[in-house]
């Protein structure tokens, strides 16, 4: 069954899919509440050139499902997917920082209390996640030197011979030696242990003034005095911060910087009303988010106007990120504010909710002191965004010499022309060219061309074409060529264009391409020694992003002609297809030779099944 056929196939109930690569590598992992819908739209979006869609869709070869109960189970579980997948058309948390927990060994004969990343479902209590992360240690090391609770690893299940340094240096109370402490002595430090973290601050000043009191009137002194000690730490404690979660103010607070492809986050942890603690996530190349705005075009093969840039989706990717971060987290605050809205914020709110067992929300501050703070992470974002990637920034003359030494140029490149050709399923050939020229893309000089003399599907011919077409033009013009002629492809285009230049006699014309599943840059002549550069290389992404607005601007040239093409679709004259319902077929199926092709059960995935045999009657009876 291909593809095409598995999503016919696929049931209208929610649940979690998976697109595989050629290699059976897992791509893409995504949810839905109906997954015949969901995923029939990918190839909607694909013939109309959305960037994250085409490029997927042009690795996708194979697809799998799993079927859940209702939307929840379906977040759950594509999380938990990328996680184990890693998927690289999603987007991945690459920054694994957690915060730590103190834990309270509760089951056990003498509990203890110890600092913890992993919260396990043993029996014990874990108090936290503390921010910083280094104020956990701080609590546990007060809990040691006040109340006198250990956090080794000797088996207190038994008595031992003799108790070790802890004890002697008053930082255990030794119940490793029997009769150096009472179980009542131990339980009632254990309580005020879980007073402290519990938050229950008055309620432990208050007994411990009590006990510090009567110890007093007893005449024990000493006793009295460590009890007093005990109470001026607790007031201290108090005065700095309380722990995670005991405040009804809690909330993470993001936002974000975005630029050419880079992203900076910034994340906020307010508790009680203050900034405690603060993370930065950073991405250096997210194209999966880039989405595609729909403008038209000036005619083949001129001048094309200048097109629309690519968007970046905030919405899908603060969907993406705050379901890795939270939904396998013990801890939640109760107010998450973004800078955005996305589609699955209410049902990830509810689900967050369910779990933590109290209302958590997700909100989009537009003003007050909650808009203040999310200004605040936004300036930040920027603030990080200049010192991670700027700095780092090479200017254009040093990529521009880079780029001459990887590729081995007779000179600076100057100007690069990048060629790209496109079509669906064998319908209306076409290709793009975009200019690359001292460090920015000339979209003035971006041109599109309509395949001529090819018929079929022929990418070499094609791309033969449209080379010679382009500069036998700048010959017979006597305008100079470019520093670099860049073909999207593997071999078979290059050496197509290096044919078509060697017709009109331009032999020593630089010329390149990339290929695009490996990333390799193949240089005319050295074609047994592809260049390998480093994936974070600013000259990689250089190409890449040359490469990739090529792409852009073909799919979007092949899309207006398609859209000529069908205009006046022979669909329209079929009762109970409308401009809508033409739409969906075209989209379907690629084509009008495409729907004429299809059968009554594939029809019927798109229509229903009176419109589909209407159909099926209708070209069966133009035929005869």
């Amino acid at each position: 069954m291909d593809l095409d056929e598995k999503v016919r196939s696929l049931p209208p109930k929610p649940g979690v899919y998976l697109y595989r690569d050629a290699d059976g590598n897992v791509i893409y992992v995504g949810k839905a509440k109906n997954l015949r819908s969901r995923v029939r739209s990918y190839f909607l979006d694909a013939a109309q050139a959305n960037a994250k869609t085409g490029s997927l869709m042009r690795e996708a070869v194979d697809l799998e499902y799993i079927l859940v109960d209702n939307e929840h189970e379906a977040l759950a579980l594509e999380n938990n997917l990328i996680k184990q997948r890693k998927p690289r058309f999603n987007i991945l948390l690459r920054d694994d920082k957690t915060y730590p927990y103190v834990k309270l060994t509760v089951g056990d004969r003498f509990p203890k209390v110890m600092v913890t990343r992993r919260l396990r479902k043993d029996g014990s209590l874990y108090y936290g996640p503390y921010f910083p992360g280094n104020l956990a240690y701080r609590i546990v090391d007060l809990i040691h030197r006040t109340f006198l609770i250990p956090s080794c690893k000797v088996d207190l299940s038994r008595y031992h011979p003799r108790p070790c340094l802890q004890f002697h240096i008053r930082r255990c109370l030794g119940p490793c030696v029997e009769g150096l402490t009472t179980p009542e002595a131990y339980a009632e430090a254990v309580r005020d242990v879980r007073l402290l973290l519990e938050g229950h601050a008055a309620e432990l000043e208050k007994s411990i003034g009590q006990r510090m009191q009567a110890a007093a009137e007893a005449e024990q002194y000493e006793l009295a005095a460590r009890y007093r000690d005990l109470a001026v730490t607790l007031s201290q404690l108090q005065e700095k911060q309380r722990i995670a979660g005991a405040s009804d103010d809690d909330a993470d607070v993001f936002n974000f910087h975005y630029e050419s492809g880079m992203i900076a986050a910034n994340l906020f942890h307010v508790r009680s009303g203050r900034i405690v603690d603060r993370r930065e996530f950073f991405w250096d190349d997210l194209p999966e988010f880039l989405e595609e705005a729909d403008t038209d075009q000036a005619a083949h093969d001129g001048p094309a106007a200048a097109p629309v840039p690519a968007i970046f989706s905030a919405s899908a990717f603060f969907s993406a990120l705050l379901k890795q971060i939270y939904i396998d987290q013990q801890y939640v605050p109760r107010s998450i504010y973004v800078p955005v809205e996305f589609a699955d914020r209410d049902a990830l709110a509810s689900l967050l909710s369910e779990r933590s067992g109290r209302r958590v929300e997700i909100a989009v501050p537009q003003r007050g002191e909650r808009r203040s703070l999310l200004d605040l992470a936004g300036q930040n974002a920027k603030q990080s965004f200049d010192q991670r990637f700027r700095v780092l920034q090479p200017s254009v003359q040093m990529i521009q010499e880079a780029l001459q030494d990887a590729l081995s140029l007779p000179e600076l490149p100057e100007r690069i022309e990048c060629f790209d050709i496109s079509h669906i399923q064998g319908a209306e050939t076409v290709a793009s060219m975009v200019v690359w020229e001292k460090g920015a893309m000339n979209k003035a000089q971006y041109r599109k061309f309509q395949v001529k003399t090819v018929e079929g599907v022929d990418d070499f011919a094609s791309m033969r074409e449209v080379v010679g077409r382009r500069y036998r033009r700048m010959k017979e013009e006597n305008r100079p060529m470019p520093s670099l002629v860049l073909i999207d492809g593997g071999l078979g285009q290059l050496h197509a264009a290096a044919s078509a230049l060697e017709e009109l006699g331009l032999t020593s014309q630089p010329l390149a391409s990339i290929a695009k599943r490996e990333e390799l840059i193949y240089v005319y002549g050295q074609e047994d020694e592809p260049v390998v550069l480093d994936r974070r290389s600013p000259v990689l992404h250089l190409v890449q992003r040359i490469r990739d607005e090529s792409h852009r601007f073909a799919i979007r040239y092949h899309r207006k002609r398609r859209e000529m093409r069908d205009r006046d679709s022979d669909l329209l004259r079929i009762p109970g297809v409308g401009a809508q319902t033409r739409l969906r077929l075209i989209g379907q199926f690629g084509s009008l030779s495409g729907v004429k092709a299809a059968t009554l059960e594939s029809l019927m995935s798109v229509v229903p099944r009176k419109t589909a045999e209407a159909i099926l009657a209708y070209f069966h009876s133009a035929s005869e």
